[in-house]
């Protein structure tokens, strides 16, 4: 109890740096995976499995072992990060050589080198999923003690990578609303109408053009004023 006691403290302060430090999601995806090889015991490479618009990506791994575990599961169609991604579920592999649940990849994995595996579910808000992957070249790497290290990681780190994309989205709309500002002044200045003139202006050429309001101001902003 105590090492997990520990494990969550330690986990705390990661994702408070992750939170501070972390400027956008795949930094946010790097430190976590990098985290992850650090503080579970057994894991020796990881990747993070993202399963978005019916494919199927690894925006971040730490080792090339892991890498290739991920691409050949994309190749395949089966595997259990991916399993582990759209199932919300924990999956392990004791040992590749023994594996029947996934045929194909179990035995070009084990050629690889790759023995044991534990695959955790990573919540990604929206209709997007995801798992942190750790692989090892040894059998039987992962204990349950580490398996349960890797859910209450996967659960802490997704906490802090919502956070980061919370700060992202923020961002995002912050400078939506100052570019269509901007828009708006200079349609007011150029056709000597008031502010709420003006966004109805913006709003009319967006739905005619059938472009999103930021970027028909962004193209008035870009084209700058009259001469």
């Amino acid at each position: 109890m105590t090492g997990l006691t520990d494990f969550g403290a330690r986990m705390t302060r990661i994702a408070s740096e992750m939170r501070k430090e972390s400027d956008d999601t795949e930094a946010a995806l790097r430190s976590m995976t990098k985290f992850a090889v650090d503080a579970i015991p057994g894991a020796e490479y990881a990747t993070v499995t993202l399963v978005a618009n019916g494919a199927i990506e690894t925006p971040v791994m730490v080792g090339d072992l892991g890498g290739e575990a991920d691409r050949l599961q994309r190749e395949l169609g089966e595997g259990p990060c991916i399993r582990a991604a759209v199932a919300d579920l924990t999956v392990w592999v004791d040992d590749m050589r023994d594996e029947t649940r996934w045929p194909n990849f179990a035995a070009a994995a084990a050629d690889l080198g790759i023995r044991s595996m534990a695959c955790f579910y990573l919540y990604i808000d929206g209709d997007d999923s995801a798992a942190l992957n750790l692989h090892s070249t040894e059998p039987r790497a992962f204990t349950p003690e580490a398996r349960q290290l890797g859910e209450l990681f996967a659960a802490h780190a997704a906490t802090a990578f919502g956070a980061v994309q919370e700060k992202q989205q923020l961002r995002a709309a912050l400078g939506s609303r100052d570019i269509i500002g901007q828009a708006k002044g200079m349609i007011m200045e150029r056709y000597k109408l008031d502010a709420g003139e003006a966004f109805s202006l913006l709003a009319r050429l967006s739905q005619d053009t059938n472009t999103k309001l930021v970027d028909v101001a962004v193209q008035i902003v870009e084209a700058g004023p009259e001469s």
